[in-house]
């Protein structure tokens, strides 16, 4: 698999809380450099970042973030907002109680008001793997699946771990087809990206593989591993 393709599955991501302008300047800079999916920034910078990149790379940004137990009202409008200021894409975080609590039905509710307050942008469902025994991942599956959200992703990167292969075989095998899988948290090399893309995953939120690219000189369009 040559740089260009990996690159084109990454959402380059800088979500530091301690994020400044230059740092999402130098992040828009690179996802334009290096043609990646888009670049996920914090929702503060969307609208300034998206007037800087002028189309030439698509915003993410996060809603409900990193803990996820903001109110229904409030990720609707972080997400309206977000849009408004020109976001492409939405990553946005469930009710991690709510789902423990087998209140399946407030999440998939809370999944389609924020799936309609995208107005029809791409909305990616941030579930947690690592708080979830395999019975929620999987349930999770069928409600992302039902509420009409474009992605499930992984993890935020901010909690106790990140993505891992098994639980993008286990999101191949029980999301709806029209569900594609986001990888995210602890993509730390091109090996780590290939697998996780042969796998099943049509997105990789990670910060690294631009650093490493960017380190080894090796996006020269001809590479391959």
């Amino acid at each position: 698999m040559d740089i260009k393709t990996i690159l084109s599955y990454v959402d380059h991501t800088y979500l530091k809380q301690d994020a400044v302008w230059a740092d999402i300047k130098r992040t828009c800079d690179e996802g334009i450099k290096y043609s990646t999916a888009s670049v996920c920034i914090p929702p503060s910078f969307v609208k300034v970042a998206k007037e800087y990149v002028d189309d030439k790379v698509k915003i993410c940004t996060v809603t409900g973030f990193p803990n996820g137990y903001s109110t229904n009202r409030v990720k609707c409008f972080e997400s309206q907002e977000a849009v408004l200021n020109g976001a492409d894409e939405i990553d946005t975080v469930i009710n991690i109680g709510d789902l423990k609590s087998a209140n399946y039905d407030k999440v998939l509710n809370d999944l389609k008001d924020i799936k309609s307050a995208c107005e029809g942008k791409i909305l990616k469902v941030i579930i947690e793997t690592c708080l979830l025994s395999d019975y929620e991942k999987q349930k999770m599956c069928e409600l992302v699946s039902l509420s009409g959200a474009d992605f499930i992703k992984t993890s935020t990167g901010f909690s106790s771990g990140g993505a891992t292969r098994e639980d993008i075989i286990l999101f191949s095998k029980y999301v709806a087809p029209h569900v594609k899988i986001k990888a995210a948290g602890g993509i730390s090399s091109l090996n780590d990206a290939m697998d996780f893309i042969s796998l099943g995953a049509s997105r990789l939120g990670t910060s690294r593989i631009v650093k490493i690219v960017e380190k080894d000189g090796t996006n020269n369009g001809n590479s391959s591993y």
